[in-house]
């Protein structure tokens, strides 16, 4: 592996960290109850008024979530990296899964934070604001995206922590850590920063652990794939580039003298 390959390497081993540290920050900063899927009238009549006090926190939590799930999807495809061989194949379908889902994730993100803001503070009516955030959640574009984020969230880790534990590129308790760490914080509720960390505690454990392996990882000298080791037999034939043509009188047949134990 050359400089520029080790380099790129360890950026992407940075994102996993940094993905646990924007999970944090983003849920821990949310105001309780707002981290929710806006369906029904009676639950943006119930979200309003909060967003409508903390305007500027929930942009800043929106802000934060977007890049977390930005760098989760660069995250996906930074683990699939330290997988070889077996389970290389799943490992991808996972990467793909996985960034696909945190995308549609952040376009989902965008209703939840910042359109939510947005309405609460437009001084427009209660019953206008509601009617509007219902029809965006509820629209084709909203369903789509929200779908799409649920599939990610739930299938990508257990892919990938299947191709974890098949590769043996880590420990296997390695591989359960991430996938329940992982699913945990993708389930944590916006209800103060003593739970998010309980949420989150194994899920930031487990993206440092599978950092350092990939820091690790780059720091290996390339495989010395092109010296291989001659035989006995390679090395005691002779090498026709390299041995001289005999042209004497004791290169021609009729004058080699005839071998032992012959007559």
């Amino acid at each position: 592996m050359d400089n520029a390959a080790r380099v790129r390497q360890r950026i992407l081993a940075l994102f996993l960290p940094l993905t646990a540290v924007l999970y944090i920050g983003a849920e821990g900063l949310t105001p309780k109850g707002l981290d929710q899927v806006v369906q029904t009238r009676a639950t943006a009549f119930k979200v309003l008024p909060i967003a409508a006090k903390h305007p500027a926190q929930l942009y800043l939590a929106g802000s934060l979530a977007l890049l977390a799930l930005g760098a989760l999807a660069v995250s996906y495809a930074a683990i699939a990296a330290l997988v070889r061989d077996r389970g290389s194949a799943v490992a991808t379908v996972a990467a793909l899964i996985g960034g696909i889902g945190a995308f549609c994730g952040a376009l989902v993100n965008v209703l939840v934070y910042p359109s939510l803001a947005a309405v609460a503070t437009a001084h427009l009516s209660q019953d206008a604001a509601a009617r509007f955030l219902v029809t965006a959640f509820n629209s084709g574009f909203g369903h789509a995206f929200l779908y799409a984020y649920f599939i990610g969230i739930f299938a990508a880790p257990v892919l990938m922590g299947f191709a974890l534990w098949r590769s043996r590129s880590v420990p296997r308790w390695l591989a359960v850590l991430f996938v329940v760490g992982l699913e945990a914080a993708q389930q944590v509720q916006s209800k103060g920063i003593v739970v998010v960390l309980a949420y989150t505690l194994l899920f930031a454990v487990a993206m440092v652990l599978l950092a350092a392996r990939i820091w690790q990882a780059a720091a290996r000298p390339a495989a010395q794939t092109n010296n291989t080791v001659q035989t006995p037999l390679a090395a005691a034939s002779p090498d026709p580039a390299t041995t001289p043509l005999q042209t004497g009188p004791a290169s021609r047949p009729e004058n080699r003298e005839p071998a032992q134990g012959t007559q």
